[in-house]
């Protein structure tokens, strides 16, 4: 599997797994069956609601990481749309069960700081600066941590933000965002998505988009669907929607 498989987040799935449950139990036969990766619930929500206003119809969110849909696709067992990242799209493909797909966003690291910047941080240069307090999420467990250290021995500065990091490498984003609005780190670099979440208290530094490659997200209409007409009126919809509402939620490079 494609390290990339390990994009989805954990603790988004926890959070957002109750509204999966209660979406299943509804007394309404769905109409259309979302298969959606955890890290992209509240856009999603957006093209769902625009696509029930515009149609009447019902749609039924399922919500897990990216690889967990997998075996689905490829057995053409369950789904009418997919909302997923790269590699994913591949995969369908790969199977025979992609019928339509829209982009709709990337998912980036981003550095962030506290609100106001109170450390005067303007690039990942910065970060190695002595004296700042740098968390960052572990490359064995994460795609976002293992860019960033590629992107740092790149720039020749890797062992020098890491005396930064000390023993704060993390396996959650949530993580990092907690240690940065309780005034633990002055820095951390996470995924765009996440960072939205934590957008009260925190601001993205605009930086250059370095990293070796990048990740797309992506809507899929699969060629299994039951409902094969509403499957393509929800990737129209899709399509002129979905950019917008996967950029008001940060998943921009």
């Amino acid at each position: 599997m494609n390290h990339l498989s390990r994009l989805g987040t954990p603790i988004l799935l926890l959070s957002l797994s109750l509204p999966a449950v209660l979406s299943s139990c509804t007394a309404k036969e769905p109409d259309l069956v979302l298969l959606c990766g955890s890290s992209f619930v509240e856009p999603t929500r957006e093209i769902c609601r625009e696509f029930e206003k515009a149609t009447g119809a019902h749609v039924e969110t399922t919500i897990a990481g990216s690889e967990d849909f997998l075996p689905q696709v490829k057995t053409k067992s369950v789904g009418d749309i997919l909302v997923t990242h790269d590699p994913y799209l591949d995969y369908t493909k790969k199977a025979g069960a992609l019928a339509d797909s829209v982009q709709v966003g990337f998912v980036a690291p981003v550095l962030v700081v506290a609100k106001g910047n109170p450390k005067g941080i303007r690039s990942l240069e910065d970060l190695a600066r002595p004296g700042i307090k740098v968390a960052l999420s572990d490359p064995k467990y994460s795609t976002c941590g293992e860019m960033v250290a590629r992107l740092l021995k790149k720039k020749g500065i890797y062992d020098a933000v890491m005396k930064n990091v000390g023993n704060r490498l993390t396996k959650g984003h949530s993580r990092l965002g907690t240690l940065l609005v309780t005034g633990v780190v002055d820095a951390v670099v996470m995924w765009n998505g996440v960072a939205w979440l934590f957008r009260k208290k925190t601001q993205i530094v605009p930086t250059p988009y370095e990293y070796d490659h990048e990740i797309r997200v992506h809507v899929i209409g699969l060629n299994y669907s039951k409902h094969p007409e509403l499957m393509k009126r929800f990737m129209e919809i899709a399509k002129k929607v979905g950019p917008k509402a996967f950029a008001s939620h940060g998943y921009v490079k």
